[in-house]
């Protein structure tokens, strides 16, 4: 991502959703680990804690599956915002380069806004023809928002079998319990 902001410009925001989704995965851990010792020690007081970390989680995929869904557009935009500012940034001064537009026009696999001949230098050099960067952005963006949104709700399935399967495991425990 770094690629992405202009030379003297730095994406923050990106960084932090790293950080972010590297502590999501070490509360996951912690969970399951949760999950498996209740699941050995058959505490129903730790398979209860499981199950109730477990719908916090699926409560928050659910959270951001929706502010995803609403924020497409902005996303979009944004994108397409940094796209038209490292486009200017090289109309002004062609001598210097820019990576940042260089990255995008890889990335993308496009050239230029309504034509390519002003930033040609940049374009990959595989393109054949012109494509709109513009609407090469919003049309990979949606893509790719929509696989992601596809394995989030396979995700949110899994942690409903999950809270299932921790509430049958913990009744098991309570009748078996009764019945010694």
């Amino acid at each position: 991502m770094k690629g992405f902001s202009s030379e003297d410009k730095s994406p923050e925001y990106f960084y932090m959703g790293l950080y972010v989704l590297v502590g999501a995965g070490a509360l996951m851990m912690a969970v399951g680990f949760f999950g498996c010792c209740g699941a050995m020690r058959e505490s129903q007081c730790v398979l209860g804690s499981f199950f109730t970390c477990l719908l916090v989680i699926f409560a928050a995929e659910v959270t951001t599956g929706v502010f995803a869904f609403i924020g497409k557009g902005v996303a979009i935009r944004h994108v397409q915002t940094m796209y038209e500012e490292a486009y200017n940034d090289y109309l002004k001064d062609k001598e210097r380069g820019n990576g940042t537009l260089i990255t995008f026009h890889s990335t993308f696999q496009c050239c230029g806004k309504e034509s390519s001949e002003q930033v040609q230098p940049t374009c990959p050099k595989e393109l054949l023809g012109h494509k709109n960067c513009i609407d090469e952005i919003e049309a990979i963006i949606s893509v790719k928002l929509q696989l992601i949104g596809i394995v989030g709700i396979g995700i949110a399935g899994l942690t409903i079998f999950g809270m299932i399967f921790s509430m049958v495991l913990c009744c098991a425990i309570r009748t078996s319990r009764d019945v010694i």
